[in-house]
Order: C-alpha cells, then structure tokens, then sequence
C-alpha cells in the first residue's frame, strides 16, 4: 500500500468528469481502493474521491466507523431538499472550510469493493460526505455549492471568530441574569 498525492484545487483533474471503471475486481483498482483508503486514513479525512488522487474514475471511499468502504460507479438520489447547513473541508483545499447546504438524506447505489452491486439510504454525516464526494467525481468542488460566500474560510480564523462569538454570548447572558 501507497500514500497517493492529493491534487489540490486548481489542479485540472479536479474540474473534469470521471469515467466509469470498466472492471472494479481488476487488481490495478483493488490497489487503488486500498491506496486511497490508507491515503484518506492518512490524511484524517473522512472521504476521498479518486479524481482526488489523480485518477479520474468513478470510485470514492469514506470512513464507515472504524472500516473504510467504498462505492464504485456511484448513483445518488437526494431524498430530502438540500437544505441542511454543515461545515466542509476538502483534502484538496487544505486549511479552508465552508458552509454548504446539502441534503439530509440521500439514496445511493453502486458497486463494493468487491464489485457486488450495493444500494442503501444515507443520512446526516454520511449523506453529506457521500455528496461530497460524489460532487468530485462530476468536477465539482464544494466552494460552487456554497450560498454565501461570508460562511468560507480559514479553518484556524473560522475557530476564533466561533470562541469569540461565543465569548461574547456567554458575557451578555451573565450581564443579563438576574442577581
């Protein structure tokens, strides 16, 4: 197994639609599978698309607690509107977050790792990190997605603003107690 380098945005592989893979039992793919899991693993990500890693092929992984599972040639379906707000980062946009509105719960299908046809439903944490990463594999980065630019930054600054506000509140509700 190899830690694979990861394309960071601007990198044209990360703006193109990936190709279906032809055989997912192929020993150059089962590598792949695993190299990106260890990639993924490595980087404390909690997916990975494989245009990520240079290979622009419909193949994504994601942690699925203390496993790593994947998902060949994905379908997904949005159940909900995408309405739910939640904080992203992106291995190929290193140190930055943003606020984007994805659907609560999404169905997908697909192959395994092992090239046997799977479907399910996914929700909350799961969905979103499905999308994600689905989104990669039709050349979309979550910036694009993003509403309202003010919600995107620099993960240390977004912390501090976030301690600050907070701060801020708990010093207005001791002002406003009653003594």
């Amino acid at each position: 197994m190899a830690i694979l380098k990861i394309a960071r945005m601007g990198h044209p592989v990360l703006l193109q639609v990936a190709e279906p893979v032809a055989d997912p039992t192929a020993p150059e793919i089962q590598d792949l599978l695993e190299n990106m899991a260890e990639t993924m693993l490595d980087a404390s990500g909690l997916g990975l698309a494989a245009p990520q890693v240079h290979v622009p092929l419909r193949i994504f992984v994601w942690r699925n607690g203390d496993e790593v599972a994947a998902l060949i040639n994905p379908e997904i379906e949005l159940l909900t509107p995408a309405d739910q707000r939640g904080w992203e980062g992106c291995l190929s946009i290193p140190g930055l977050r943003g606020n984007v509105e994805r659907a609560g719960r999404v169905g997908f299908r697909g192959l395994d790792a092992e090239g046997r046809a799977v479907e399910g439903e996914a929700q909350g944490m799961l969905a979103r990190v499905m999308q994600h990463e689905f989104d990669h594999l039709n050349g979309i980065l979550y910036p694009s997605r993003m509403s309202d630019l003010a919600l995107f930054g620099f993960t240390d600054e977004l912390a501090r603003a976030a301690a600050h506000q907070h701060q801020q509140q708990q010093q207005q509700a001791a002002a406003e107690s009653p003594r």
